[in-house]
């Protein structure tokens, strides 16, 4: 594979690499990464997501790359809006996984004398696991109604308030949803799951800021040295899995109808603009929003979790809630013009610089929170949108650390208890459904976090801002 250095943190793939290519594949990351992203095959997905029809701009890989469904995870790919495409393994299967950090009022010295106690009561309270149910409890017609208003239905029935809103990407609900598009097999999977963590890769994490970068950024997004801050990582649940299952079902029958061919029938797509494209869409905007309302009953009961341990006058402020599985229509400028696009982050994250409409007036000055969780042994990053992401990304950066590590090949020749026990000795407490929960996602099994994020800041994608560390972890 032929594959170019640009510069220290950019590396190209020309078009011509492989017959069909409709553009180049423009990777990010040091050459250290580089060596360690060659050992799956992300590159050659990479390569055929430059073949899809109505690609604008370079395949983008992002240094967390690795293996996926058809689309590596860490990949972007804008296609034109009116003759593109719209592909789900794109997305991915948990539509609108995500991360959202909420600041409180505490200091690492005041959650240490208690992080037993706080990290038990948010394990009691926050359902985790492979199917875990939730404890809200909804009917069918106030399912269709999460679908279609995502996190502000969870705000007007009492779990959180107007300004968790504001702090949301696109306030917590994508417009054009249609519960319709949504299979009654996926609303089954979805309505008792409603405020659960999942399994896999998904948690919650208390944190506490070790070192600011930018202090002004910090300011405006009310964080501080030492401060405790909680970590939520999840998506759509077994709703999301369920639609991208349907849709994929439909779509490599569509191909060829449409007479679109390509290389990997895992990257299974149709034109935006026909009835299949627009009908995915309308159930992925749903499956995005039950995800926001998701991530927003968490939070309600995170907070109960910590007024329970350090008392009513606890304050949980909302930093940011992004999604990094998602097809979103934008406007972007590609080689001098204005083009109408539908952009896919798979395993990335928004990354809108300052000025940007869609930032809440707050984070304005500084750009978009750009949230990146670690592993659960190292660290997680707060970074702010930089104008290199839109002039070279479709406004896109990395998601997290990227595993190096399959979870089959993380399970050998480790015992849950003695990761546990080794991380506890670090001052890392966790709790898990399962075994597996603990084992699969073992910090040797991730990139290095920091040089992740090395990349993304040099690369003039996103700025740093604060680094943080875990303290306790809740998983599946």
């Amino acid at each position: 594979m032929n594959i170019e250095a640009i510069d220290a943190y950019r590396w190209r793939i020309p078009r011509g690499e492989r017959p069909g290519m409709k553009s180049d594949v423009i990777v990010y990351a040091t050459e250290g990464l580089l060596a360690q992203i060659r050992h799956d095959l992300s590159l050659e997905q990479a390569i055929n997501v430059a073949m899809l029809p109505g690609i604008v701009g370079p395949s983008l890989a992002m240094p967390d790359i690795h293996q996926g469904y058809g689309f590596p995870i860490g990949g972007v790919a804008a296609t034109d809006w009116n003759n593109g495409v719209v592909s789900p393994g794109g997305v991915g299967f948990d539509i609108n996984c995500g991360v959202r950090s909420i600041a409180t009022s505490l200091t690492q010295a005041d959650v240490r004398q208690k992080l037993q106690e706080i990290v038990n009561q948010a394990f009691r309270d926050v359902p985790c696991g492979t199917g875990s149910e939730g404890s809200f409890k909804i009917t069918e017609k106030q399912l269709d109604q999460v679908l279609v208003e995502g996190a502000r239905w969870a705000v007007e029935n009492g779990f959180g308030c107007e300004r968790d809103l504001e702090f949301c990407e696109a306030n917590g609900c994508l417009p054009e949803a249609d519960p319709d598009a949504v299979s009654e097999r996926a609303k089954e999977r979805g309505r008792p799951q409603l405020g659960t963590l999942g399994s896999g890769n998904h948690f919650l994490e208390i944190q506490y800021v070790e070192e600011i970068h930018d202090h002004t950024a910090a300011q405006a997004m009310g964080l501080t040295e030492d401060q405790v801050v909680v970590l939520i990582h999840c998506g759509s649940r077994g709703l999301g899995h369920q639609v991208c299952a349907d849709y994929l079902a439909k779509m490599g029958p569509a191909m060829k109808k449409y007479g679109i061919s390509l290389p990997d029938r895992q990257l299974a797509c149709v034109p935006i603009q026909s009835e299949e494209g627009q009908s995915y869409l309308a159930a992925m905007r749903a499956s995005a929003n039950f995800a926001w309302a998701n991530r927003q009953a968490i939070l309600h009961l995170v907070r109960g979790a910590f007024q329970k341990v350090f008392g009513k006058g606890v304050r949980m402020d909302l930093v940011y809630d992004v999604c990094h599985n998602i097809a979103k229509r934008e406007t972007h400028i590609v080689e001098g013009r204005k083009v109408d696009v539908l952009v896919h982050r798979k395993g990335a994250t928004r990354a809108f610089p300052p000025g940007h409409r869609e930032i809440p007036r707050a984070y304005r000055e500084i750009g978009q929170p750009v949230l990146i969780p670690g592993s659960m042994g190292t660290a997680s990053w707060i970074l702010a949108g930089a104008e290199g992401a839109m002039k070279e990304a479709f406004g896109s950066v990395c998601h997290g650390a990227g595993r190096v590590l399959s979870r089959t090949a993380a399970r050998k020749g480790h015992d849950a208890r003695q990761v546990a026990k080794r991380l506890a000795d670090r001052g890392i407490l966790v709790r898990s459904e399962s075994r597996e929960g603990i084992i699969e996602e073992i910090p040797e099994a991730y990139k290095n976090v920091d040089e992740v994020i090395e990349v993304v800041h040099q690369a003039g994608l996103a700025r740093k801002v604060a680094r943080l560390r875990p303290m306790g972890v809740i998983k599946g």
